[in-house]
This record gives C-alpha cells, structure tokens and sequence, in this order.
C-alpha cells in the first residue's frame, strides 16, 4: 500500500500478465486477493481484452479470519461469486458443490451470492469496513462511558442482544490492527476519493482507531511522572491472540511513543514475529517483562495474559503496581484483589484493593 493509501496491486498485474501469456482457451481467472472495486473492470479492459483467445474473470473474495481460517473455509458464511458471464460463475460455483454438501450435512447453511465483478470487490471492502467501523463506535462509546462513569461491558452487552446490531466486534481496546482492516479501510476511503466522493464516515473510523492507540500512554503519563517508576511491561505484539503477525499492531505504534517519553520497556509475546523494536527489549517471559515494572499494558489477549497468576505478577512488580488492560480482556476484580490497580477504557475509574 503506498502512503496516499492506493492498494499495491504490482503483484496482481504480474500474476495477470504471466497467466495471459501462458493461458489456453476456455481459461477462467478466480481473483481471490483482496482489491479495489473497479480492478476487475480495469484488468479486463488492460490485459484480457486483447488476449489471443477469451478470457473469463470471476470475482471470489475470501473470508478467512487469521487464526481461523481453516473453520471459516469449512464453515463459510457465505460465498461470493461475481462475473461477467453465467458460464464462468456456475463453473466455479460448482468447485464449492463438495463444501456445500458438507455444510449441509452438519445442518448449516451457506449462501451463495452471485452478482457483477465490482459488486463481489466491494461486498469484500464494504464487509471489512463495517466490521472496522463497529469497533471504532465501540471504542468512542467506551470512552463515553469513562467520561459519564458507565460500564463498556454492559453496554456492549445490552446492545449486542439487539438482533439487528448483534454481540460480535463490541469489546472496546485499543484498536484494530493486522493486514486486513487497516489496509482496507484505507484503500476504500482512497478510491472513494479518486472517485469524487468523500466517505467522512469512514475516515472518521479511521482517525478514532489511530487515537485509542494514545490511551495507554496517556494513562501512564499522569500515573508515572516519577522517572525513576518509568520501567513498564508491555504484554503482547500480535494485533490479535492465536496468531504471530505483527502488521498494523498497536503495539507497534505504542511502543515508540512510550519510548519518546523516556520509560523502560520489556515486552513479551508468547508467538509474535521477530520484529525490530524501538528502545525497547524482548524478553522470553511473562514474569521477565514484569520483573521491577511499576505498569504492565496488556494489549493483545492472549489466554496466557487472561489466566495469569496476577499475585505472583504483584509480587514481581514494584509501585504503584499499574495495569492498563489495553483489551479489556481480564478480570478486574481479581486482578484488583492481588493488589494491582486496574484501569481499561471504559470500565468505571481505577480499582485496587488492599494488599495484605
């Protein structure tokens, strides 16, 4: 993706063009890679439309989740198919009869929607731009609730029994990350641009995503003017648990900032990529991390960081025993009980109970 945010799609060309050349008739091309609505339309008219014999095109975006991407290829929502002819889409539609006789039988149902090439490119785009944007509201709902003193976890949880909203995407953190959302959101408010028309709605997700980013770090500027309590552990690398991908992580946006204002850090991920981090340190533990740290920031939930022994962690970290839980993921009260104070967005002030 360049800076203006336009997708890369150099390899998507070279792939086209190499398949024009070695193509034979009755070839059929199946895009599965994420790209702009309009790609098809201009592939067709760039490369295919002076092949030596026809070319059809068919629109199949995929929806793998990472971490879950062999349930969601067996157990699919849905299946989109766009293209210019019935003839293409009914043969690849027929590559998923095998999956679709097997979701069957499990008593599950997956559509098949077959539409145009641009529809099926934006069904993709519009699909992960709302996802996107669900977690944006959530997050300026939470910080909402942290300026009248509600609870995010109880309003996430009365608007997700609304049937028309649903209870998926409504935890409040720091943030979406990974190769897909933020790479996403950006193209298509890019080729809205290109286009004429300003998609303010989609920026604005954009722009609060970048901002709860700033929360964790703001927290530990008011709670830690002292420099001599500036050693901070940071949990988590991966934009999210169950998988080593640091793309687009929060984390890696937070780190430089906390390494501007001049605090220590030591930062541990049970399975992230090796990535070069700025003044910061790696270390091969949990406890390594919060060893002498006066805070701790959780930012990615890993099940390691929601079970974790938080009495032991209290008794390796050092005043004020600071936790940000950047992914409102673990439980406050026993986190509070072991002696730490506790703070999320949107859950109610800081909590900390006595320590024995």
């Amino acid at each position: 993706m360049s800076g203006s945010g336009a997708a890369d799609l150099s390899s998507v060309r070279s792939a086209i063009t190499s398949i024009v050349q070695h193509s034979e008739p009755g070839t059929i091309i199946v895009m599965k890679s994420t790209v702009p609505p309009g790609t098809g339309a201009a592939l067709e008219s760039r490369y295919l439309s002076g092949a030596a014999h026809r070319i059809e095109y068919v629109s199949n975006p995929e929806f793998l989740r990472e971490g879950q991407a062999l349930e969601d290829f067996f157990r699919p929502d849905r299946i989109v198919l766009g293209g210019t002819t019935d003839r293409a889409v009914d043969l690849v539609a027929g590559l998923y009869d095998p999956l679709l006789e097997r979701c069957s039988e499990e008593g599950l149902t997956c559509p098949v929607v077959r539409t145009d090439v641009a529809s099926a490119e934006t069904i993709k785009y519009a699909s992960n731009a709302f996802l996107s944007t669900k977690i944006s509201f959530i997050n300026e709902i939470a910080n909402v609730c942290d300026c009248v003193g509600a609870d995010i976890d109880d309003v996430a949880q009365g608007m997700g029994l609304d049937a028309r909203i649903g209870r998926h995407f409504l935890r409040a953190g720091v943030g979406y990350g990974g190769s897909c959302f933020p790479k996403d959101t950006r193209a298509l408010d890019f080729i809205s641009t290109l286009n004429g028309y300003q998609f303010d709605l989609l920026r604005a997700v954009i722009d609060v995503n970048n901002r709860q980013r700033l929360l964790p770090v703001m927290y530990l500027l008011r709670r830690l003017p002292d420099v001599a309590q500036k050693k901070v552990a940071v949990l988590g690398l991966a934009f999210k648990p169950n998988t080593d991908d640091v793309r687009e992580s929060p984390a890696l946006d937070i780190l430089p900032l906390l390494a501007e204002e001049g605090f220590e850090i030591d930062v541990y991920d049970p399975l992230a990529a090796d990535v070069r981090l700025a003044a910061a340190r790696r270390v091969p533990t949990v406890w390594d991390a919060l060893s002498g740290a006066s805070a701790a920031l959780l930012l990615t939930e890993w099940q390691e960081f929601v079970d974790l022994d938080w009495h032991r962690a209290a008794s390796l970290m050092v005043e004020p025993r600071l936790l940000f839980d950047g992914r409102n993921a673990v439980d406050r009260n026993v986190v509070s009980q072991a002696g730490l104070t506790y703070a999320a967005i949107g859950r109610p002030g800081d909590h900390r109970a006595p320590r024995d």
